[in-house]
């Protein structure tokens, strides 16, 4: 397939990129640093297009021609989940991005999502589950969604939305938990300050999540809301110590330091039930 990736030197997007290229795949990929994206060993081998969608996102939807598929990662401004810009900015770009896509003939989109589309609902959560979104970003992506699903019955295009729970690997966010744990281990700091850790979450490596991605791409016939999840809740906690363990470190956890997150409730995890299907 021929297919464009958005946000392609971003966290999730590096790893994707050189999984479609694994997978036989001819990739476009879309970014706004040049010189970010030749720092990785896919780029001699993808068509690279420069372009801040926000901006200016005449030079993508050109690269769209004769494209089998869009995946859309790009999304600027995380961690900050809290930024009302979410709404005002990215929702807005987003839109007149993807309406011009479909517009121009894209037939397949695979849009990432988010868990926080849930809201504070506990527990395994489901694709048919409804949403309750309570944060700006949140509240932006399930809106997309549901923007798109309207736009669905007039141009009849596949729209695979993959709902992100949690992740780790190489080229994380240097703020994010197993980033930050790394660096107090590497600066051979005697503690590490951390919440309590008993909150239950959905953990994924980033090459499971862009196995995932992959996997359902090359299967259209499951669409819509789409679990990018394990289905198997761990601590917080349990993750830190497991990260401990493989680095060989005794560094103290300074448990409770940091309350927990108001826009997320004690426990959560995703059933990924349409990628089960598939046995993955």
């Amino acid at each position: 397939m021929k297919v464009i990736v958005t946000g392609a030197t971003g966290f999730i997007g590096q790893h994707l990129v050189r999984k479609l290229l694994q997978n036989g795949h001819q990739v476009i990929a879309v970014a706004r640093n040049l010189n970010r994206a030749k720092e990785f060993e896919w780029f001699d081998v993808v068509d690279f297009i420069q372009a801040d969608l926000h901006l200016n996102y005449g030079p993508a939807i050109e690269g769209l021609d004769g494209g089998d598929a869009l995946i859309h990662l790009a999304w600027p401004g995380l961690p900050n989940y809290q930024g009302n810009f979410h709404i005002f900015q990215n929702l807005k770009s987003d839109l007149v991005f993807l309406k011009a896509s479909i517009e121009s003939g894209i037939s397949h989109l695979v849009v990432a999502g988010t868990c926080l589309e849930y809201g504070l609902q506990s527990g395994a959560l489901t694709e048919d589950m409804g949403t309750n979104p309570i944060t700006p970003y949140g509240f932006a992506k399930d809106s997309l969604r549901k923007s798109l699903q309207f736009y669905q019955k007039e141009y009849g295009f596949t729209l695979q939305w993959m709902r992100l729970f949690y992740m780790y690997g190489e080229g994380q966010n240097p703020k994010s938990l197993l980033s930050q744990l790394d660096m107090a281990i590497d600066e051979k700091r005697q503690s590490f300050d951390m919440s309590i850790g008993t909150q239950l979450r959905d953990y994924l490596p980033i090459e499971a999540i862009s196995e995932r991605i992959c996997t359902a791409l090359e299967n259209p016939t499951i669409n819509g809301v789409i679990n990018c999840s394990s289905g198997s809740p761990i601590s917080v906690l349990d993750l830190v110590r497991r990260r401990c363990q493989e680095r060989g470190s005794d560094i103290h956890l300074n448990l409770g330091h940091f309350p927990l997150p108001e826009y997320e409730p004690f426990e959560f995890w995703g059933i990924p039930a349409k990628l089960n299907s598939l046995s993955i």
